[in-house]
């Protein structure tokens, strides 16, 4: 025989997490779309049985009690946890969604380029991109992320995609004057705010003293590269940021040495998720999108990790 479980008042559990997470009765009632009145009158009851206060009641303001403050937390996570078993049981039995968490600038420069053979392959995956940035916060909603980092994040699986490698790009027009690394002095050096030790890094791996990146300071790679395409100076590239613009002759490599960042691109993601169908085509598909995408990396890096002393221009130089 199963124990049958003693549960507490679930309408005012509802409306004390709501009000003890907003501090308030009347936003809380905005988010259970009921009124002030009926919030605290269901928060009333959920004290009355459980036997203690869950709120000082004060003037202007809601504060919560010890006790309060103890069950408000472990509520909150619960209904955390609620929310992602939601999402997960919906993503296994409904039409296969695919939430992906990814920086913008990987997005719009290496992945979404790239969607259309997934789509074609896995016609009827729905993919949802959620941008913020590399540094976004992983919400359990999502389906997998993709990262830059060193492969650690306690509590999830990181599949290795390719290293990230720094190497210099600008048009086919200005690489005509660029003979050797240290023709750079002369030049307009982009930079990317969050990224300030790249320039140093390239400089110090190829053994080039005594200059300093000066130019225009953008706050993501795409608006650096792009500026870079449009002839305004010469941007650290990084892979696989610039792979498709070097293709297509929008940009070129007037040194063809490489360095390591010292991270990799990750596909990451919770062991809860990786049965999930539209995860599993997805993860198959990217990581051969990925294992194609890390050959050229290889033919420019020599063994040591620094690049070829080779100088090769792309198509268009």
């Amino acid at each position: 025989m199963v124990a049958m479980r003693k549960l507490p008042f679930l309408n005012g559990i509802r409306a004390f997490e709501a009000a003890a997470r907003a501090s308030s009765f009347a936003k809380a009632a905005d988010e259970l779309h009921v009124t002030p009145a009926a919030v605290s009158r269901m928060v009333q009851l959920l004290e009355a049985r459980l036997g203690f206060a869950l709120f000082e009641r004060k003037a202007n303001r809601l504060m919560l009690t010890p006790a309060g403050s103890v069950y408000q937390a472990g509520l909150t996570q619960l209904f955390d946890q609620l929310a992602n078993l939601t999402a997960q049981v919906a993503a296994v039995a409904g039409n296969g969604v695919l939430t992906i968490g990814v920086g913008p600038t990987f997005a719009t420069r290496w992945l979404i380029p790239r969607l259309a053979e997934f789509q074609k392959k896995e016609p009827d995956v729905e993919v949802h991109f959620v941008t913020g940035g590399a540094t976004v916060d992983y919400k359990d909603e999502w389906t997998c992320g993709i990262r830059l980092g060193n492969g650690s994040w306690p509590g999830f699986t990181a599949e290795r995609m390719f290293a990230a490698d720094l190497t210099p790009v600008c048009t086919p027009a200005i690489a005509k004057r660029l003979k050797q690394p240290d023709d750079l002095r002369d030049e307009t050096l982009l930079r990317v705010a969050h990224a300030p030790d790249e320039w140093p890094r390239w400089f110090k791996l190829i053994e080039l003293s005594r200059i300093r990146a000066r130019g225009p300071e953008f706050q993501y790679y795409d608006q650096a590269l792009k500026a870079a395409a449009d002839g305004v100076g010469v941007a650290m590239g990084i892979s696989p940021y610039v792979d498709d613009d070097v293709k297509a002759g929008r940009l070129c490599l007037p040194f063809a040495r490489s360095v390591l960042k010292g991270e990799h691109w990750y596909l990451i993601y919770r062991d809860t998720r990786k049965n999930e169908p539209a995860f599993q085509a997805f993860r198959t598909w990217i990581m051969h999108a990925a294992l194609t995408a890390r050959a050229p990396q290889q033919s420019r890096r020599a063994p040591d990790g620094r690049s070829r002393k080779t100088r090769v221009f792309s198509r268009g130089h």
